[in-house]
């Protein structure tokens, strides 16, 4: 097929805070992500980058323009998109199995073959050996591999993933950087991507779409351009990295004496 798996065109979105006024929070962003590319965001805080992602996924409604999967405008949950959180979604009263069929088990798929489809996933995360294990046994970086193969198991065509290891440490952040490429070479899933490290935009993507500070526009749209595997020590990817930081720079800036009062 032809043309991008997700488009997004002219994307804008307001919101009224408590005490009264409004607040513009993203303006006129356009982008586009092909079949099976992974692209990530980054801008400042408070640039609207999760509510790009939870506009995109269905969770929150739009201002204005729109979102088209395939060529076809969505407003509201698509099944074909799904999303995986910073926050610690696993139920602690579920096993690592339980937790990943719970997605099929609520579209009613019969018990066996939820059960090997979810076994599968678990491997491919990395998590065979820990299927009986419930969630308090379990380190952060295992509890979000049971969100990702909880997700994943679903078969969505579109990835997104808001700041899923911004809760880990950063060697843990880089291990399962690693792992999830794996897992997208394997799955072959479209994915968006947000994060607030420069480094891991780098280290994942094939695009990275950096954005002002609010209201969130589209600053650049960078081609990663690195062959995969990709090292922090590589000079090419210490020269993108420090490019995109001398362009947020002043957005960083900007965003911080916005958020400051008076």
């Amino acid at each position: 097929m032809n043309g991008p798996v997700l488009a997004i065109d002219r994307l804008a979105k307001s919101y009224s805070p408590q005490g009264g006024g409004q607040v513009e929070a993203l303006r006129e962003v356009s982008f586009q992500v092909g079949r099976g590319e992974f692209v990530s965001i980054i801008g400042p805080s408070g640039c609207g980058k999760s509510t790009l992602l939870e506009i995109v996924g269905g969770l929150k409604s739009k201002g204005s323009g729109r979102v088209l999967l395939k060529g076809k405008e969505i407003d509201g949950v698509d099944p074909s998109v799904k999303t995986v959180f910073q926050e610690d979604t696993a139920l602690p009263w579920r096993t690592t199995l339980g937790n990943v069929e719970l997605g099929l088990e609520a579209r009613g798929v019969p018990k066996k073959e939820r059960r090997d489809k979810c076994l599968e996933m678990i491997r491919l995360v990395g998590l065979a050996g820990f299927e009986d294990r419930y969630p308090p046994e379990l380190s952060g970086g295992m509890r979000q591999r049971v969100a990702i193969a909880r997700t994943l198991v679903l078969k969505p065509e579109v990835l997104l993933m808001d700041e899923p290891f911004g809760a880990l440490d950063e060697q843990t952040r880089l291990l399962l950087g690693d792992e999830l490429l794996n897992i997208w070479a394997q799955l072959g899933q479209t994915i968006l991507f947000v994060t607030h490290s420069i480094s891991e935009a780098v280290l994942l993507s094939d695009r990275v779409i950096v954005m002002t500070s609010r209201p969130g526009t589209i600053k650049d749209n960078l081609k990663v351009g690195v062959e995969r595997p990709r090292r922090l020590g590589d000079e090419r990817v210490s020269r993108l990295v420090q490019g995109i930081w001398e362009m947020l720079r002043d957005e960083v800036r900007s965003g911080v004496a916005s958020s400051v009062p008076g």
